[in-house]
Order: structure tokens, then sequence, then C-alpha cells
């Protein structure tokens, strides 16, 4: 008996250990960590909720203080039990100065030890620039870097050991600071997914110049949202059974040639066409802006198919995310007008007002690659906010700068996304998880040949199913079996007609 109850306490313990970690230090404790340049201002135990289904974590609330005009708020969530022995760190939108909770949980319920920062600001405007050249470097790409030491730092403290992995996730300004941390803080992650990265800051702030002086020219030449449905419907009609099917999504743009003066009215205006001044519009739209001196391209421009969109720039009022770059970086000017935006002149002045701190274009990956972290960059097609060409622009750039897609290919890879919008949504299939890819990847040396996505109804079953693959391969139907489910395709870089 004496036997028996000796085994059982045994297993109780073992079974106790797997489940619930023995902490270095209580929660509360970690107050304690607070030094000069990083102060934790909350240490607290949460338990677990039932709305939404979430596991008791320790949340942790600090400051840090690199510089002196600094103040970077952080969070960073840790699972009471059930750590995976993994740090993720979520991206941010926009100029946006928060924190998002969701991010957080989500991370957490994976089991993650999940951090994310307000990378130096409060709100969604870029006003807190003005004057603080030190936050703008924060935003820019400090913060982040910040984030990351110390997140790994209260990690250990909480468990008494390092994460064994960190990885990063984030969409747009998010992805712009996944390839930011690829580029200048290549030991910080192991893993990054960077989601149609706004790699390119300054460049998507002057598209969005470009569209906003051309949809406002005059009275005459702003396109209602009512007519985006006409220019939509009229590039599906002329390009979208090129990829050999007809299913109202462009798999490959680029070699649509559609021209909004097919659809230009004959006589008066009218519902089914676009006036001369309309169709000017939506040509500028589709031309990508250059500096009339050199002719140089200072940033691809829209893709047919994202006109369903087109109200992100062409709407009634400049697109805020670009305005407030020039108004608070540029010129400094909360008055400034965008009508007075020269493309000849300003170029210039706003590549030195950036100074390499916004942009995250360094091509030159290779001291990330050799420390073996893996990169994955998503980007749909039909993004109206961030021209989906910035992406491949860049992807090329790292093939030209480390010799060819064969030094490139174990650890960085491009997918692009047929018919989807900035981040997710539009007509493709935007549902996918380039998380798991990546975990997959980093953790088993499984490399994501493809990547299945699927499209969601607005009734919220899933209708379609596609492997999205690495670029420049696309998704090529088999020829028989639906065109809705993805075991029909094979990934293969095929004709571009």
């Amino acid at each position: 008996m004496q036997s028996l109850q000796s085994s059982t306490f045994s297993v109780a313990v073992i079974a106790l250990a797997t489940c619930a970690p023995l902490f270095a230090a209580p929660c509360e404790n970690l107050i304690a960590q607070s030094s000069e340049k990083a102060k934790i201002v909350t240490a607290e135990s949460v338990p677990a909720g039932a709305s939404p289904v979430l596991p008791a974590f320790c949340r942790v609330a600090a400051i840090l203080l690199p510089t002196s005009d600094s103040e970077i708020r952080m969070e960073i969530w840790l699972p009471l039990a059930n750590w995976n022995g993994k740090l993720h760190a979520s991206g941010n939108g926009g100029w946006s100065g928060a924190i998002n909770p969701a991010a957080l949980a989500a991370a957490v319920r994976r089991g993650y030890a999940a951090a994310m920062s307000d990378l130096g600001h409060e709100g969604g405007s870029a006003r807190f620039a003005l004057g603080h050249p030190e936050k703008l470097i924060d935003y820019g790409y400090r913060a982040t870097h910040e984030m990351a030491v110390t997140a790994k730092a209260i990690t250990a403290a909480f468990y008494g050991r390092p994460p064994r992995l960190s990885y990063f996730n984030g969409c747009s300004a998010g992805g712009r600071q996944g390839l930011m941390e690829a580029q200048r803080f290549p030991a910080d992650f192991d893993g990054i997914v960077a989601g149609s990265p706004g790699l390119n800051w300054t460049g998507r702030a002057m598209l969005s110049m470009w569209i906003a002086q051309a949809a406002h020219k005059n009275e005459a030449s702003y396109i209602p949202p009512s007519k985006y449905p006409l220019v939509h419907q009229a590039v599906l009609r002329a390009c979208d059974a090129r990829d050999g099917i007809k299913d109202g999504v462009l798999e490959d743009p680029t070699v649509c040639n559609f021209d909004p003066a097919e659809i230009k009215c004959a006589d008066a205006d009218g519902p089914k066409c676009l006036t001369r001044s309309q169709t000017e519009t939506a040509q500028a739209i589709y031309s990508p802006p250059k500096d009339s001196r050199t002719n140089r391209i200072i940033f691809p421009a829209l893709e047919r198919g994202s006109e369903l969109g087109w109200a992100t720039m062409a709407g009634p009022q400049p697109f805020g995310t670009g305005l407030d770059l020039f108004k608070y970086v540029v010129f400094r000017d909360p008055a400034w007008d965008y009508r007075s935006f020269n493309f000849d002149a300003d170029v210039t002045r706003t590549a030195e007002a950036e100074n390499g701190i916004l942009n995250a274009m360094n091509p030159n990956l290779k001291e990330y690659s050799a420390r073996g972290g893996k990169l994955i960059q998503y980007h749909g097609w039909s993004d109206p906010q961030i021209a989906p060409r910035a992406s491949v622009t860049y992807y090329e750039g790292v093939l030209e700068k480390l010799g060819g897609k064969k030094n490139v290919e174990d650890f960085y890879r491009l997918f692009m996304v047929p018919g989807m919008a900035h981040c997710g949504g539009g007509d493709g299939t935007s549902n996918f998880d380039m998380l798991d890819a990546l975990e997959n990847w980093v953790e088993h040396g499984r490399p994501p040949d493809q990547i299945v996505a699927s499209r969601v109804s607005d009734t919220g079953i899933v209708d379609r199913t596609r492997p999205l693959c690495p670029y420049p391969q696309r998704a090529q139907w088999k020829g028989t079996g639906s065109t809705d489910e993805a075991q029909n395709f094979v990934c293969a870089v095929g004709n571009r007609r």
C-alpha cells in the first residue's frame, strides 16, 4: 500500500509540473525588474476568462525610456500554464500608438508569451513627431527593438529561462516593422511574418498625394464611389479569364492592360460610363508617380482589380496616413495643403526628412539569413492602400543583392494573394495562417512550398480554397475538378500572358 501511495504521489507531481510551470518569480514580484531605462508599472495575475476564452496569465506593463524624449509603453502577457516556450510580438497599423489586447490574447491562446508596444506615442496621427525627432526614431525602428529585448528579459525573469524562439507578426505598418527588424536587428526574432508591408513609407505617401491631386484636380475629376463597381467589372471582363479560369479574381494583374478609356462616355455622363475627366483620374490611379526630371518611378501604381477600394486614396479627402507624413515630418506644418506637393522639388525634401528612419528598404538580409532567421512576406494583389508591386520590387532587390533565388529561398519567401485587399478582405482567398507556416519552417525545417487559403462568404461558409504560391509561382488549375478547391491547383511559374 505504501508503495502504491508513493507511486501515486510521484505521478501527481509529474502531472503538476507538466501543467503549471514552476515560476522563477511570482507575477507581482516582476515589479522589481524595473530599471532606469525600463520601468515596470504593472505586474498582475489575470484569471482565465470565458468570453472570449482566454487562459490565466501574468500581465506586465512597462515604460521604456531609451532616450530623454522617449516614452514607449509595452505589455507582455505571460501564460500561467502551458507556456509553449516561445515569444510572440505583434505589429501595429498606420501611425497607431496603441496596444491591441485582441492581438495579445490571440497569441496567449496559442501558448505564447505575447508582447506589443505603442511605438512610443498615443493616438493614430503623426502629430507626435512634430518637434520630437527621437519619438520619430522610436516609431521608425527603435521601439520594436527595445520591446523585443525587454520582453525576452521579463520572460526569462518570470519563467526562469528565456524564450527558446521568438516570432514577430504584423501587417501594413506592422509588416514594415517586421522588415525593419530583419534589416536592423537580425538577432531579435527567429521568424518574421511581414504582411502587406508599408516598407516604402514615403513612396506610399507620395502615391497618395498623386492620386488625391488627380481625383481633385477639379470638381469633374472626382469619381463617385457608385462607379467603382463599374470599373471593376470592366477590368474583370477584360482580364479575368487570362489565367485559364473565370472566377472573379485576377491571378496576376500585372498582365492586365485594361484602359479606362474603354468605358468612357460617348455623350453625357451616366451610371454605366466614365466622363473624360473621370477617365483621366482612373488612368492616373493605374499610373505610377514619377519624378519628371529623371523619369524615375517614385512608387508603383495600384493594380487593376483594386477598384472597389479606391475610396482609400481617391475619396473625398486625401489618405490620412500619407497626409500626416507631410504635415508633421516633411513640412512640419499642420496646415500644409496637399495640393502644393510638387513631384519635382519635393521628392528630395521628403527623402531628406525621412533620413532612413521610416523606410525598410535595405535588401541586404545576409545577416538575418546567416543566423538562421526565416521571413514570410505576403501582399494582396488588390491592395488599394499599399501598391503590391512594392513587395515584388523589394523581393527582387533581395534576390539581386544576395545572388539569386538559390541564396534566398531557404530563408525568405514572398506570397502574393490574388484578389486580396489590404491585409485581408476582397474577392480572393484571404484567410490563411502565415504564423503556422512560419512555425513549421523554423521549428521543423519545412519550407512553405504552398499555403492553403480560403474565402469565407457573407454567411460564414467557406466557399473557395486555393493554394498561395511562393512568388513568382502562381496557382494554376490542373484542368479537372472544381476551381473552388485547392487540391485541383498546382504552383508553377507558367506563362504570364
